[in-house]
């Protein structure tokens, strides 16, 4: 098994490509034996594979599994009654829903994992935090939706907290206002799914003319541009507006799924987002699934060495992005830094916020 003490001794974003592809391809390729030997329905799909983790040369060989395959299977490598938190992927009315299940080392890995990640960014000091959301999505802690998951996640940064909305998804203007000045003069940190922010925040500052003063402020929000792309709203225009109406200037995207909680994809100053030395991501073409070349547009396949209760460290997404570079952002963050194009043809909608209110099955291998 992976030895996870290694690995959060080493700063995110240190390593270059030749030393990270190694270290990646010797845990991704332990960890497949793992859940080869663990879980019988991932067994039995490396069997149909004829895929062999001794003769392979790196994780670009292991098979990925379609993230829609944890909606149709039930992909568990621990004992049932190991599991103590099962979460699940948002979905529009009328969708199944991804069903992952963690046991406590698996939590706490993804746990460590997101607070090195993050506090390259916000630094790993406790901020006080507004969560732009209401506190109903978290009241069953034992079935997590992503939303949940996502914002206990986050919360792991906040040394008080509030909830900007009310149960019936209001702006709680005269409470953050409260926060605000409970808490003047200090740095404060705002999570929200970005379809939430746009809706509620700002669309809701800007249809009251009521102030919120989040120029101290740091932004993280993920999930949700479908809708945003529908109205025409794009990056450089989210951020101009929240300026706008609240002073925010430090706003950082992230992507990432419930299928790899903890491996997030943090979006850096320069607007890129980048892989840390947990996860990667590889772009496939669509015709033949051979990893695509930098700057050309892709299905993305993103890896992680944090999952080890379920076998969800090589998985095929239904998004579609460009690899833009490696080691060589002007941020200076060492790995591959990318973006997001858009969800492939016919893939169901899946965004965080999107669902608040076709690709074939496919296991694929090089």
């Amino acid at each position: 098994m992976v030895d996870f003490s290694r690995w959060h001794s080493i700063p995110p974003y240190s390593l270059g490509k030749e030393e990270k592809f190694e270290m990646l391809s010797v845990a991704l390729k332990e960890l497949t034996v793992h859940h080869e030997m663990q879980c019988e329905p991932y067994r039995n799909i490396l069997s149909a594979s004829s895929f062999s983790a001794a003769s392979a040369k790196s994780y670009l060989e292991i098979p990925f599994l379609p993230v829609r395959l944890f909606k149709e299977l039930e992909l568990l490598s621990v004992q049932p009654e190991e599991v103590f938190k099962t979460m699940t992927s948002s979905g529009t009315s009328g969708q199944s829903v991804s069903r992952i299940y963690l046991d406590k080392i698996t939590a706490a890995n993804q746990t460590k994992a997101l607070t090195h990640i993050v506090a390259d960014f916000i630094g790993d000091k406790r901020m006080p935090m507004i969560v732009i959301d209401s506190p109903n999505v978290i009241k069953d802690r034992s079935l997590f939706s992503a939303r949940g998951a996502g914002i206990l996640g986050f919360s792991i940064f906040a040394k008080d907290r509030i909830f900007g909305l009310d149960e019936e998804m209001g702006l709680d203007v005269s409470g953050v206002n409260a926060f605000l000045e409970k808490h003047n003069g200090k740095q404060m940190l705002l999570f929200g799914f970005t379809y939430m922010v746009w809706q509620h925040l700002y669309k809701e500052l800007a249809r009251t003319g009521s102030t919120l003063d989040l120029s101290n402020s740091v932004l993280i929000h993920g999930g949700g541009w479908k809708k945003l792309v529908d109205e025409k709203v794009e990056s450089s225009e989210f951020r101009k507006k929240l300026n706008d109406v609240s002073g925010l200037a430090r706003v950082h995207d992230y992507y990432g799924m419930v299928e790899q909680t903890g491996s997030v994809y943090l979006e850096c100053e320069r607007g890129h987002l980048h892989t840390s030395i947990y996860s990667d991501v590889v772009t496939r073409r669509g015709v033949d699934f051979e990893p695509a070349n930098f700057g050309e547009v892709g299905v993305i396949e993103v890896v992680s060495i944090l999952p080890t209760s379920y076998p969800g460290h090589v998985l095929l997404t239904e998004d579609e992005g460009i690899i833009l570079g490696e080691d060589d952002c002007t941020c200076g963050r060492l790995g591959k830094y990318f973006r997001i194009v858009g969800r492939i043809k016919n893939a169901e909608p899946r965004g965080c916020s999107d669902t608040y209110n076709s690709m074939p099955l496919i296991v694929g291998q090089k």
